[in-house]
């Protein structure tokens, strides 16, 4: 089982191990979450991660685990940076979407709107069946 306890260890009636998923999972959500917050506002890396509480995190994401997924998706051409060195305190990388980050948006948005139909089709029959 995994730390979070989200994940079973096996599949007992078929004896068959179930991979905990739960990282992959926070970090596939945590781009396009990332992504939406720079359309709203241009950031910085550690205010991004203040912010990631709106999307219901239990955990927030930790520093490293953002600013490398930002790395990444500004070698994707998903974001652009720049090197903020106006202000108090050391300079800091501001981030904003790309156009191309924006068209990924809208294909996150329309994958998470298709996730949410099966999830309610699936809570619904579950409500019919086990709610009796």
């Amino acid at each position: 089982m995994c730390a979070k306890d989200c994940c079973a260890p096996k599949d007992e009636r078929k004896g068959v191990e179930i991979a905990c998923k739960c990282e992959t999972r926070v970090q596939r959500f945590l781009q396009p979450c990332l992504l939406l917050l720079l359309k709203v506002k241009p950031s910085y890396g550690y205010e991004l991660v203040e912010n990631l509480h709106q999307f219901g995190f239990d955990e927030l994401p930790d520093p490293a685990t953002t600013y490398k997924n930002l790395r990444i998706m500004e070698q994707e051409g998903w974001v652009a940076s720049q090197w903020d060195t106006g202000g108090p305190g050391p300079a800091r990388r501001i981030y904003q979407v790309t156009p191309e980050g924006e068209d990924l948006i809208q294909s996150w948005t329309v994958a998470i709107r298709r996730t949410q139909e099966s999830l309610n089709t699936f809570l619904s029959l579950y409500e019919r069946e086990f709610k009796k």
